[in-house]
């Protein structure tokens, strides 16, 4: 590597860190920083851990190999297990220990060491792993957040190598500078998750479980959007980092509702009571009315116009009305119906994926639909509830939505 290609290299990490530093949600950071660590060294594959109690959960994994083998705009399937942390298996000794570790052949482990590669996922997918560079991610005080694997680094001609010195040192320096940003991102992370408990106290069906399914349909769905309408992907990518948090927030505004009306289980709801309930959408939008970042107007408008309909149907709330004359406590005003592209995007995403949540799983006053009844109904809904574009989108990630459903699964009490 000469010294101009070293210098070009070292500016792009630059450039990535300052990106990294502007991402808000957890979840697409630990993502993107997966793939631009991938993108430094050509590494084909590579997944990322987080460290949850005694546990290492995959969060992501990414293989240029097997994605090349599918449609253009399809994902690998939806990854998700833990294993327990210990030096058995490279990812655990590398959290344990604080240590990196550079593998040039996984298959060719010295019998001294503690660990050793798991073949098991290679049989499976018909892959062949070589090369491996294990690093944590440590924060300031040098508690281990979580564990990032980059796998089979490669030639300018696709051959796999080894992870040389400058790869170390590249890959070193970027994610140490990239922890600051993580570490950011989990206060951020921590502070939705409270703000959620305060939610789910007052109202029982509202659980971080299903916020999170919401949360993570809702990105799936915009991706698959993004991709159907050609997004450039600095708009992509700032789109779905603040729709990961604004879809968190979809109800919040039940926190203003009477425990009378919230948590009524039988009868349902006179009209007066249902009025009185489709308030929480004014409610939820006057939390972030007056804040001024991208996230919080996209946070407004998914609180406030999630109920609306795609056809402007009498079912859809809140109308348009004067929305600073409306009383906490008092019955929403009649008026005209929002529809159409009146709707903000983030919140017609969101009314699928919350909708579909609501019906795939059991409620105070409903047992779970079967998995495809629900994305039935979706689909019989399409052009009359929901945006027939976002149904799509919808409807082509499946496979992924489905496994979401099996990582989030609500507490055995709820």
């Amino acid at each position: 590597m000469n010294k101009i290609s070293r210098e070009e290299k070292l500016q792009r990490i630059i450039e990535m860190e300052k990106m990294l530093g502007e991402i808000q949600d957890v979840d697409v950071l630990l993502e993107r920083l997966l793939t631009e660590a991938r993108s430094i060294v050509h590494a084909d594959a590579g997944s990322i851990y987080v460290v949850d109690g005694g546990n290492l959960k995959i969060r992501y994994a990414q293989n240029d190999t097997h994605l090349s083998q599918l449609e253009p705009g399809e994902k690998l399937p939806y990854t998700y297990f833990g294993f327990p942390v210990n030096k058995r298996s490279i990812a655990g000794y590398v959290a344990l220990s604080g240590n990196s570790l550079n593998i040039e052949d996984a298959y060719n482990i010295s019998p001294d060491v503690p660990f050793s590669f798991n073949k098991s996922t290679d049989r499976t997918t018909q892959y062949r792993t070589k090369s491996v560079y294990t690093l944590p991610l440590k924060i300031a005080s040098g508690k281990v957040l979580g564990v990032l694997q980059i796998i089979n680094a490669q030639d300018d001609k696709g051959k796999v190598i080894a992870f040389d010195k400058d790869a170390e040192l590249f890959i070193t320096h970027f994610a140490s500078n990239a922890t600051q940003a993580l570490e950011h991102a989990y206060l951020t992370s921590n502070m939705v998750k409270r703000m959620m408990r305060m939610a789910e106290f007052r109202d029982p069906k509202e659980t971080y479980p299903h916020v999170s399914r919401v949360s993570e349909f809702a990105i799936e769905i915009y991706d698959r959007w993004a991709f159907n309408h050609n997004i450039p992907e600095n708009q992509w990518h700032k789109f779905r980092d603040n729709l990961k948090i604004a879809a968190k927030f979809h109800d919040v505004g039940k926190v203003g509702i009477s425990d009378i009306i919230l948590k009524k289980k039988f009868p349902r709801f006179t009209p007066e009571e249902r009025l009185i309930m489709q308030g929480h959408t004014i409610i939820g939008a006057h939390l972030f009315e007056d804040g001024d970042t991208e996230l919080d107007r996209m946070a407004h408008d998914v609180a406030l116009y999630h109920h609306a309909r795609w056809d402007g149907g009498e079912n859809g709330y809140p109308d348009k009305i004067d929305f600073s004359k409306c009383e906490i406590g008092k019955p929403l005003q009649a008026g005209v119906h929002f529809k159409g592209d009146e709707i903000p995007l983030a919140a017609r995403i969101v009314a699928v994926a919350d909708v579909f949540d609501a019906l795939s799983h059991k409620r105070c006053y409903k047992e779970a639909w079967n998995i495809d009844e629900a994305f039935a109904e979706i689909q019989e809904n399409s052009g009359k509830h929901f945006d027939p574009e976002i149904v799509m989108a919808f409807m082509q990630v499946k496979d992924r939505v489905c496994a979401i459903q099996l990582a989030y699964p609500d507490d055995p009490e709820t």
